[in-house]
Parts: C-alpha cells; structure tokens; sequence
C-alpha cells in the first residue's frame, strides 16, 4: 500500500518552447528592411499623394469626422507640450514595440510568436496600401490648415520632402505608429494577468492624439490600421494561457494512480481506514 506523490503531467500545448534568438533577430530584421525598401518604392507620387489628401479630407468631413484642428489647439496651449508631443512621434514608436516583443520572448514565448505574426501581417497589409494608395499627411495639405509642428518647433525627424532619401513622407495611410501602439496593447491585456493591465489602452490612445494633434496622420489613416489589425487579430488568435498549478495524484508502487483524499474530508461508513488514520489511533 505505500504510494507516493507526485505531479500530474502538464497539460500539452500549456508552454512554447522559446524560437531560436539569432533567427528570430534575422527575421525581424529582415523584415524591417524589407519594409523599409518597400516604401521608398512608394515615393515620387507627389500628385498622386495630394490628389488622396484631398479626398480624404472631404470624406471625413461627409461623414462628419471631428476634425484634426480641434487636437492640435490643445497642443499648440504651450510651446513645451507642443515640443514633447513631437518627440514622442519621433522616439517612442520603434523602442516601444521592439521592447514589446524582447519581453514577450523572454516571458511568453507563445504569445510573442503571435504577435511577430500580427504585426508582420499588418506591416505587409500597409506597404501594399502605402503603394497603392500614396497620401500626404494632413501637414502638408493647405485646405486642413494645419500647423506643420515640426517645423515650427522641432524636434523633426523628416527633412524637406523633395530632399528625403530615408523616408516617404507620402505614406500615411495607414497609421503604423496607431496600428503597432494598439497591438503593443492588445498583446500586453492578453500575455498579462493583472487587474491594471487595462491601462496599456492608454498607449495607443496617447499615440492618436500625438499623431493627430501634430498633423503627421488624418482620423481615418487610424481608422484603417485598426481595422487591418482586427482582421489579422480575427486570423491569427492568441494563445490559450493557463495558470492553473498542476493537479497531484497517489501512485502505487505498481505505477497505478489513486486519488488523493482530502485529510479533512469525513471518511464514509464502513470505508477501510488510512494508514495515517491508523497511525494516529495507536497514538
């Protein structure tokens, strides 16, 4: 009758094992040069891009859009508000995502093989539409007449648009900046546990009234990425995470399993005693 305790298996599928680092740093640089190569394709449509910016502009205002103006009073109250917001467009979005996915893969190596996928999925679905449909940001456009803060107060990141070999300032919808703050979000809420993972919304909802508010994106290019983002998240579906501590089971030395009693549980009528029991009448 001696038995032993010991933890019952883990339930399949409830770890990943962790990709291998080089070649995920491989891919992920990889891709991001991919990326980068295609939207210098993209470049040179200049009246492709405002011919768009109009359009756009008059569809938000047909559907009765709030307009951009009303977010950039708000920042133009104070040249110092007005200079942070500017840097945090120009340095929060690239560190914030790349720490993003360090975490995950050092913490939950299931959740950050999905979200690599979600937002590689969406990067491709924007270069094809930053090809496709080139726009000049609302900066750029006279009918908006917007303020162009970073030229007006700086710090800015894009030179003169004719000049710029490292960018294309004509690829605004849709709004990477939006669509990676929103996954890095999203993907926070689902790989967490605790009761303020909440306020990870507060990420991608700053980054809309910066890139709004200093006239680099219109309301619908993150209208756009968000939906981009809900037909990836729709196919690619995040992990199932289970915290569950691992049930223990009584094993023979047979090997057969038995349950475990519960020390505190009343023993039914006529049932054979313990052997702890036992112990404990002899006592």
């Amino acid at each position: 009758m001696n038995a032993r305790t010991e933890p019952a298996p883990a339930e399949p599928g409830s770890a990943t094992a962790r990709p291998p680092l080089v070649r995920e740093l491989l891919l992920v640089a990889g891709l991001f040069l991919l990326y980068k190569s295609g939207r210098r394709l993209a470049t040179g449509h200049t009246d492709a891009a405002f011919g768009n910016a109009h359009h756009v502009w008059d569809l938000e205002r047909a559907v009765r859009l709030p307009g951009e103006g009303a977010v950039q009073s708000l920042l133009l109250h104070g040249d110092l508000l007005v200079r942070v917001a500017n840097t945090y467009y120009a340095t929060v979005h690239f560190p914030a995502t790349a720490a993003f996915l360090i975490w995950l893969y050092l913490r939950r190596p299931g959740h950050y093989l999905w979200a690599r996928r979600v937002l590689a999925a969406v990067t491709a679905a924007a270069l094809v539409l930053h090809l496709t449909f080139p726009l000049a940001p609302p900066r750029m456009l006279a009918a908006a007449g917007l303020i162009d803060t970073w030229r007006v107060y700086g710090p800015s990141v894009y030179g003169p648009p004719s000049t710029d070999t490292l960018s294309n300032q004509f690829a605004a919808m849709p709004s990477l900046h939006f669509g990676w703050a929103l996954m890095v979000a999203i993907g926070l809420i689902a790989a967490t546990r605790s009761r303020l993972r909440w306020l990870w919304l507060a990420h991608p909802l700053l980054t809309l009234l910066v890139i709004v508010g200093t006239a680099n994106h219109y309301w619908l290019d993150s209208l756009v990425a968000a939906a981009l983002l809900a037909l990836a998240l729709a196919v690619l579906r995040p992990p199932v995470r289970t915290n569950a501590p691992a049930p223990t089971r009584q094993v023979s030395v047979t090997g057969a399993a038995a349950p475990v009693r519960d020390p505190g549980a009343v023993r039914p009528a006529g049932a054979p005693a313990e052997p702890h029991e036992l112990v404990e009448a002899g006592r």
